[in-house]
């Protein structure tokens, strides 16, 4: 019953993001959300500097995640396959960390953030057209319930 509750306000979290940032590939993934963002929308290529696009998506996620403060964030960074292994990984860190930084600026509490840079490791594109790579480029947002959400869900559980 738990799992049902968080269940639900988990659905509703994605169903606001979904309309509140429309720029966004967002899908529910077991207890958790996955809301992804073509790398393009955020960054120049090869960089890490936020854009005016980003900034403004990046807005519209956060008063959603304003809203469900016992959700924890991972920020996953993601490249294509052009360029050394190295130069990919340090920038898909580069580019999670940006993210992280700005959230972190516009008041979500730094606690419920981790990130992580995948490079060129986790492709769910083709690499081998330019489309694909485009979309490899990219960056990931996974939320899940934290340790009060969970306690809470028990609790309401319980009540039942």
């Amino acid at each position: 019953t738990a799992g049902t509750i968080i269940g639900r306000k988990m659905d509703k979290q994605a169903q606001e993001i979904e309309k509140s940032v429309p720029d966004a590939k967002v899908e529910r993934v077991g207890e958790g959300i996955s809301v992804e963002f073509d790398s393009s929308i955020l960054f120049a290529l090869n960089s890490f500097n936020l854009t005016p696009d980003a900034t403004s998506n990046l807005d519209k996620l956060v008063t959603v995640l304003n809203e469900y403060p016992d959700t924890d964030i991972e920020i996953q960074g993601h490249t294509d396959s052009s360029g050394s292994e190295e130069y990919n990984q340090t920038l898909s860190e580069k580019r999670a960390g940006a993210v992280s930084t700005y959230l972190v600026r516009k008041n979500i509490n730094g606690k419920r953030i981790a990130t992580k840079g995948y490079g060129e490791l986790s492709p769910k594109y083709d690499n081998s057209t330019e489309a694909g790579r485009a979309q490899n480029r990219r960056v990931e947002f996974v939320i899940t319930a934290n340790e009060k959400m969970i306690s809470d869900a028990q609790k309401e559980a319980g009540q039942k």
